[in-house]
């Protein structure tokens, strides 16, 4: 029994630690593997930053360059402009009335219609004036009969004087009945013509050229004579005229313009000055200067063949004064100014910016006339905020200034 107990107990004591030996070795196996595949996959992951890291480096610019926008100084022409606001005047403005009593019997124009002088616009009742006409006309034929009769008396009278067989007296007297009815008559004459005209003033026509206005009166109404009250309303279109006033420091330059002989031109531009309405010419200025503005009135003509210009509208005048030939051209966005003045950033074949200098002359648009730079020389038109004398930039692809005649260009 002891025996047979030992080896009960003996048996399984030994099988149990047998099998826990054989799983160790398999549970450490892979738990390195998985270490192993940790710290490789780590490795990996870091050797690879370095190189993205380096790579996005040597994308980027280098540090320091600031970026510029140029363009080429160039020789050419500039004018020097006044510009002053305008109002649109027409040349003439005719508000017709009526001469004469009446109803209306038609109205002949469109309203904005384009008339000729001589057009039939309005036509007021004739027939009374027709008979007036009439009247005039019987009267006139009564009185020259009596003026002939009494002209045959007086050469009876003047033969019977010649033989002394009437008094002195009566001949006398009968050249005055002559001469009261040459008077008559020609009195009869005047109301005749009279009447003529008032029936021709039932005929109201257009007296210049140029577009009607909204209609004011209708067929059926009856008008006055000589009433303030407007028919029609006509304002010439074709030439019309620009009225502006400029400082009175620039009269002396115009005068010497006007003097010499010279043509003058006049553009005319919309309200943001970006659109040119119509190019013409000064015609003439005021003859005295408003004190309590400083300023004298000028007017140009405009040959407006397109309508562009409309009575009372409101432009932008600009008055060409001289131009200049052969300065040196760049764009008014380069120049720069400071406590000592206006300079530029000279752009060099080095691609450094340099501070130069400069005496700003003529402004026309986006251009400007300098003195203290050579023509090809390259400025720098953008970049501002971090450009320094000095300093290295990234210079763009390159422009000419633009043309000077940026004002007739529009």
């Amino acid at each position: 029994m002891p025996e047979l107990l030992d080896t009960m107990n003996s048996e399984p004591s030994s099988s149990v630690p047998a099998n826990r030996r054989s799983r160790r070795p398999v549970a450490r196996w892979a738990w390195l593997v998985a270490v192993l595949l940790v710290i490789a996959g780590g490795w990996l992951f870091f050797a690879q930053r370095p190189a993205t890291r380096s790579s996005t480096v040597k994308a980027s610019p280098p540090v320091g360059l600031v970026p510029v926008a140029t363009a080429s100084a160039r020789q050419g022409d500039i004018g020097a402009y006044i510009d002053a606001l305008g109002t649109v005047t027409p040349v003439y403005t005719v508000t017709v009335t009526s001469r004469v009593q009446g109803q209306i019997m038609s109205v002949n124009y469109r309203e904005g219609q384009m008339v000729h002088k001589g057009d039939s616009l309005v036509e007021i009742d004739p027939r009374p004036y027709e008979a007036a006409l009439t009247q005039a006309e019987g009267q006139l034929a009564h009185d020259q009969a009596v003026l002939n009769e009494a002209r045959i008396d007086l050469d009876r009278y003047k033969a019977a004087l010649d033989r002394n067989a009437i008094a002195k007296q009566q001949y006398d007297d009968q050249v005055q009945v002559v001469l009261q009815g040459e008077g008559t008559v020609k009195n009869d004459q005047g109301t005749l013509e009279n009447a003529k005209v008032n029936l021709a003033y039932c005929h109201i026509a257009s007296p210049i050229d140029g577009r009607v206005g909204l209609r004011l009166v209708d067929p059926g109404n009856i008008v006055q004579a000589n009433s303030t009250t407007a028919l029609v309303v006509i304002t010439q279109l074709q030439p019309i005229t620009v009225i502006f006033s400029v400082a009175e420091d620039y009269l002396p330059q115009i005068q010497e313009q006007l003097r010499q002989g010279h043509r003058m031109t006049v553009d005319a531009f919309d309200r943001e000055q970006t659109k040119k309405i119509a190019a013409g010419a000064l015609l003439t200025l005021d003859n005295q200067i408003d004190t309590t503005t400083g300023t004298v009135r000028l007017k140009a003509i405009f040959p407006n063949e397109n309508n562009a210009l409309f009575p009372s509208q409101f432009v932008n005048a600009h008055l060409l004064v001289e131009t200049q030939h052969g300065a040196t051209l760049i764009p008014t966005a380069a120049i720069q100014r400071n406590a000592q003045g206006a300079f530029v950033y000279v752009v060099g074949t080095d691609q450094i910016a340099a501070m130069r200098s400069i005496t700003v002359g003529t402004t026309d648009g986006n251009v400007a006339s300098v003195v203290g730079l050579n023509s090809g020389t390259v400025v720098a038109v953008s970049g501002f905020d971090k450009l320094q004398d000095g300093i290295k930039v990234a210079v763009r692809p390159t422009r000419d200034a633009a043309n000077p005649n940026q004002r007739g260009g529009q």
